[in-house]
């Protein structure tokens, strides 16, 4: 069940990071970190390695402090947010009639 907090709380995390209007003022759009906002895979890697070191300070998730669980955890917090991407938007499931 951890790993299902983890999934969900980074991918929240990430949709906030790229989508969240509290952030619009101050979120970069441009340079290097404009393309890190702008990208859910690429902000979702970064907010599962932020979960994983922070796991210490939750309950709802506990995994070692190795690195190499680091990257994995940023891995799979990568796919999901951007699968997450991928699927939904603001009204709900995404469907292509193209």
């Amino acid at each position: 069940m951890e790993i299902v907090y983890f999934i969900l709380s980074a991918a929240g995390l990430t949709q906030i990071l790229v989508y969240g209007k509290i952030f619009d003022k101050i979120r970069p759009t441009t340079g290097w970190l404009g393309q890190l906002f702008s990208c859910s895979m690429c902000t979702g890697f970064w907010s599962g390695i932020f979960l994983w070191a922070a796991n210490s300070q939750t309950e709802l998730f506990t995994f070692d402090h190795s690195l190499v669980t680091g990257l994995v955890l940023g891995c799979v917090s990568s796919l999901v947010s951007y699968f997450f991407d991928a699927i939904i938007d603001d009204h709900g499931i995404k469907i292509d009639h193209g």
